[in-house]
């Protein structure tokens, strides 16, 4: 049996949540509904840091400080800059079936996801490809069809490249090349049929924490799984959507977990209640 976790609550108030990413004492998080990127204090105290009227999604920092932010609605992929400006690094509508989603930042690299159909409208699901955007903004398609490519995340070798997609069940794996493509698209953990892997962090052991989105009741929380499928830990959370979580606090070992209060047919009609809970789970995240 999995080890279970308890978890208190940091904040709320919010929209919809998603795509938390904890950097010099900072959470940074999406807010889809309020259309807004905050900065959040370790105490739960919060400042808003841009307004996306196209709704933002994925986060990730480059190495000169800047934040790049998926703009889901219009497929851009926005750069914040130091000094606050914002302006456009990449143009994704090419490569979008549906909204933009989550990303990760490898080394000034973007891997962007996509619903790969209008999951708002009730569209049949239907596979597409992760994204990645170079340094200067050029954007490709990887190699390697894929149902949902939702929250992803670099294992500590700092070669495997790992991605949760959703509506397939399971990890995926990519290998990272020193160019920063990625090749060998692979399953990586297969999941259980009622588990829809949405945001994911990893720790230091290289087990991954994933959120079981789109998910109510007694399954609805955060699973560590490790290579290969085996459960080890869970946090449940009864009353919300588990969808994102990320290691972060002074010594990277609070686990912060992104819930969100809503439904289908209420998330296509822009209302969810957005909380940030912690636990503490005896691990140190990877990244």
């Amino acid at each position: 049996m999995p080890t279970d976790h308890g978890f208190t609550e940091l904040s709320s108030g919010h929209g919809f949540l998603e795509a938390p990413r904890y950097r010099d004492g900072k959470l940074y998080l999406s807010d889809f509904f309020n259309t807004r990127v905050i900065a959040m204090d370790n105490d739960g105290s919060w400042e808003t840091v841009a307004e996306v009227p196209n709704s933002p999604s994925g986060l990730g920092f480059l190495s000169d400080g800047s934040m790049l932010i998926v703009s889901q609605h219009d497929h851009k992929l926005l750069r914040r800059a130091v000094d606050e400006t914002i302006t456009v690094h990449a143009d994704l509508a090419a490569f979008c079936g549906g909204d933009a989603n989550d990303m990760r930042v490898v080394n000034d690299h973007a891997y962007i996801g996509n619903f790969g159909f209008d999951l708002a409208g009730g569209a049949a699901p239907a596979t597409t490809n992760l994204i990645h955007v170079t340094p200067d903004g050029t954007v490709s398609s990887v190699p390697g069809d894929t149902l949902f490519p939702n929250g992803a995340e670099l294992h500590p070798d700092r070669t495997t490249f790992l991605l949760a997609e959703t509506l397939a069940h399971k990890i995926s794996a990519y290998t990272l090349q020193p160019d920063g493509t990625l090749t060998d698209h692979r399953t990586w953990a297969d999941l259980p049929g009622t588990h829809n892997p949405d945001g994911m962090t990893v720790d230091a052991d290289g087990g991954v924490w994933y959120a079981n989105a789109l998910t109510e009741g007694p399954e609805s929380g955060f699973y560590r799984v490790e290579e290969g499928g085996e459960i080890t830990d869970r946090i449940l959370v009864p009353d919300a959507w588990g969808v994102a979580a990320t290691f972060g606090g002074p010594n990277n070992d609070v686990l912060f977990l992104i819930t969100n209060t809503t439904t289908l047919p209420d998330f296509a009609q822009g209302k969810s209640n957005g909380y940030v809970r912690v636990a503490n789970v005896g691990r140190r995240g990877a990244n």
